[in-house]
């Protein structure tokens, strides 16, 4: 007999459907947005929304109450309360992101937990035989490091290899992307071995660029590329996910990042995929992905539970998910148009290939001519100004193509986010500490590292 706790129910359209948007009688104002948000450390400029996301106090409340239920009386919570409440989360991710079948969504800690369970399956089919020595599994250079170290500890010590493109930065358009990727895939298939896996961010992290998902897909089924895994880590609640539109094999995204979940959980879309497993084992192995991530062991599963009040808070927004979404772009880009002719420097990408984040260049007379550099200047902000912000450190590598501003070559660039709860004032604290810097003739190396 089936175990209720596994959502073992038959699940209709009817019974799990999100209900309809509720017709908003007011939107939520700033001042409370300022509410929702007042927990933040007060006098920060957090403009790195992107990093570790953010939870209004709304949805706050509603995991503490998961929390103390599962506290008051754990048996009944487990037995009686814990799988339904997963199943209900799982079913509003579905109708979000249009999948077909809730049996399609798994709910997991991160990206990162996600990679992990895709290149454990192809480790496993390089293992067992079905791969060859040199098939490969194709990425951008710029991948998230975590997804690097999963290929290095699960595909490259059983065969594989691995083929990265470099992603052109600063971009102009999607064609650019697009052909790089093209020369990829042919590099992949030089020795007669086939692309096994290509790893596709939807949002890049560093540089943050909205990659031409669709198109990269289209070309990798022309080129009869066996799966593909988009890593929507920045996506869900930045830009529209539609599964069906995107066609990936894997699709993951954060919830916490742009979609006020708590930490830590992320969605894992996986279309007609039976041999995928949970990294830790628990007495659910074997019953699908959905089920062995609803039970990996005893933990707090409440960050998995609040998806429903996370609808109740953006629906309270003019627009919902979809006005938040645009309210942060336009945010973004026209603060992020403000630093770059405050600075006289470039915007890293035209504004429809930015979501909520942008590259903003920084001043060549900073000298950002390392990582470390980056991080020194990153550190200065922090503790001297109390901003939040990350810089990115770009290598000279197009000779005449490389960007300029009137003293020199552009090599730095800040990655600033836009959030509901930012202020104009935010951005304008970072304009002034990097002016002053320059007024006062400092460059990156000169900074202390605190």
């Amino acid at each position: 007999m089936d175990d209720p706790r596994n959502g073992a129910v038959e699940v209709t359209e009817d019974n799990h459907h999100t209900a309809k948007k509720p017709k908003l009688t007011r939107p939520i104002s700033e001042p409370e947005i300022r509410q929702e948000f007042s927990h933040h450390q007060p006098g920060v400029a957090r403009i790195n929304n992107g990093s570790f996301g953010s939870c209004p106090r709304s949805v706050l409340t509603a995991q503490n109450s998961w929390q103390l239920r599962f506290l008051q009386q754990p048996d009944d919570f487990f037995f009686n309360t814990l799988r339904k409440g997963i199943l209900d989360s799982r079913a509003a991710i579905k109708n979000l992101i249009n999948a077909d079948n809730v049996d399609e969504v798994s709910l997991v800690d991160n990206a990162t937990t996600a990679a992990a369970i895709v290149l454990q399956q192809i480790g496993r089919r390089f293992a067992h035989g079905s791969f060859c020595k040199n098939d490969t599994v194709i990425m951008f250079h710029c991948a998230y490091q975590a997804v690097k170290k999963s290929i290095e500890a699960y595909v490259s010590p059983v065969g594989g290899s691995v083929v990265e493109v470099q992603l052109p930065f600063p971009v102009h358009s999607d064609e650019e992307i697009v052909a790089e990727f093209k020369k990829g895939l042919e590099r992949g298939k030089a020795n007669g071995g086939r692309v096994r896996l290509a790893i596709i961010d939807h949002i890049t992290s560093m540089p943050s660029i909205v990659l031409p998902v669709r198109e990269l897909i289209r070309v990798c089924r022309e080129q009869e590329v066996d799966q593909v895994f988009v890593d929507g880590a920045h996506a869900i609640g930045s830009v529209r996910v539609d599964v069906k539109e995107i066609g990936a094999d894997f699709y993951v995204s954060n919830l916490y990042k742009w979609f006020f979940s708590p930490p830590s959980v992320a969605f894992l879309y996986c279309k007609k995929s039976s041999d995928v497993h949970h990294p830790v084992v628990s007495q659910e192995y074997g019953k699908g992905l959905p089920i062995e991530s609803s039970w990996v062991g005893m933990r707090d599963y409440s960050p998995q539970l609040v998806v429903p009040s996370i609808l109740e808070f953006v629906n309270r927004f003019e627009g919902g998910i979809e006005g938040i979404m645009r309210r942060n772009h336009d945010g973004v880009v026209k603060m992020g148009t403000m630093l770059a002719e405050s600075w006289g420097t470039i915007l890293g990408s035209p504004s429809e290939m930015c979501a909520s984040m942008i590259m903003v260049g920084l001043p060549s007379r900073l000298c950002v001519m390392s990582d470390d550099d980056a991080l020194r200047l990153r550190s200065y902000l922090r503790v001297h100004h109390r901003i939040e912000v990350p810089i990115y450190y770009q290598a000279f590598r197009n000779g005449d193509r490389d960007p300029r501003d009137k003293d020199g070559l552009i090599t730095g660039y800040v990655r600033i986010s836009y959030q509901v709860y930012n202020t104009v004032d935010d951005y304008h604290r970072l304009k002034n500490a990097i002016n002053q810097l320059l007024e006062d003739r400092k460059i990156c190396s000169e900074l202390a590292k605190e």
